[in-house]
């Protein structure tokens, strides 16, 4: 559904990274499109290499990667009419996307030598979270590579009671879950499935910030966005109120990207 046709009841009740999305911004990660090709570059895709990605979303990092043509490129996506799309930029029978959980792909085990997935885990709870990680390393041959970038909490340390506040303040500003941990929860989380982190990076969370929507978007996109956004009045108070949350806690969120080796 085009951006003009979307009413103010559905961007009221649309998940936050949706209404994103349907305005025009096709940057959706934490850390942004550096933080992003700071991940592909540590993964190091090649021609020989077989990537699976978990919920590829609007495809940005997709067309990144087959950009490095490697010899196979498989997406998982949950929903039909998102795996439609994604199959609109895929060319080839060596390039597909598959209908499944990122948790249960129905892939061989050791198919792939490289798996990443963006902006996924930080809004499943932790059991989902071990799920995800543990289809990754299976489905890694050994030395295989597997790369995040989510949402972090800043501080190792902090209150938990602090962290239940913002979770629950970006959960219910969003219309979605979201359990970020710390980067050395991030690390933990991929030691325990067997992987060790070869690198790791952090940036400001500052996804809706105009200096960063430029970098993400380049300026005709950031232009199209803030054109959308200003036809639909109930989407400019949904981003608002988006960042708001953000600038509030902006001394507890950054962006994080880790790149594991299964061992």
């Amino acid at each position: 559904m085009s951006a003009s046709k979307l009413s103010s009841d559905q961007l009221d009740k649309m998940p936050g990274h949706w209404v994103l999305a349907k305005m025009g911004k096709r940057v959706l990660r934490p850390g942004g499109r550096k933080l992003t090709e700071k991940m592909l570059d540590s993964l190091n895709i090649q021609s020989d290499d077989r990537v699976v990605e978990f919920a590829p979303g609007l495809g940005f990092t997709a067309q990144l990667t087959l950009q490095h043509q490697p010899a196979f490129y498989t997406a998982i996506e949950r929903d039909e009419t998102a795996a439609q799309k994604v199959r609109g930029y895929l060319t080839g029978d060596r390039q597909k996307c598959v209908v499944a959980s990122a948790e249960n792909t129905g892939l061989a085990t050791g198919s792939a030598t490289v798996v990443y997935g963006e902006a996924m885990l930080s809004m499943q709870s932790p059991q989902q979270k071990q799920k995800i990680v543990s289809e990754a390393a299976r489905l890694l041959e050994t030395g295989g590579r597997y790369g995040i970038h989510e949402l972090c909490i800043e501080i190792d340390h902090l209150d938990a009671g602090k962290r239940e506040e913002i979770r629950r303040a970006i959960a219910q500003d969003i219309h979605h879950g979201t359990w970020p941990l710390t980067a050395t929860e991030w690390q933990a989380l991929l030691a325990s499935q067997g992987f060790t982190t070869q690198t790791h990076a952090t940036v400001p969370m500052q996804l809706l910030e105009p200096q960063r929507v430029i970098e993400d978007e380049g300026i005709a996109g950031a232009i199209r966005f803030g054109w959308n956004l200003i036809n639909h009045p109930t989407a400019i108070q949904r981003v608002l109120s988006m960042r708001q949350i953000f600038h509030k806690y902006q001394d507890y969120l950054k962006g994080i990207m880790l790149v594991g080796v299964k061992s």
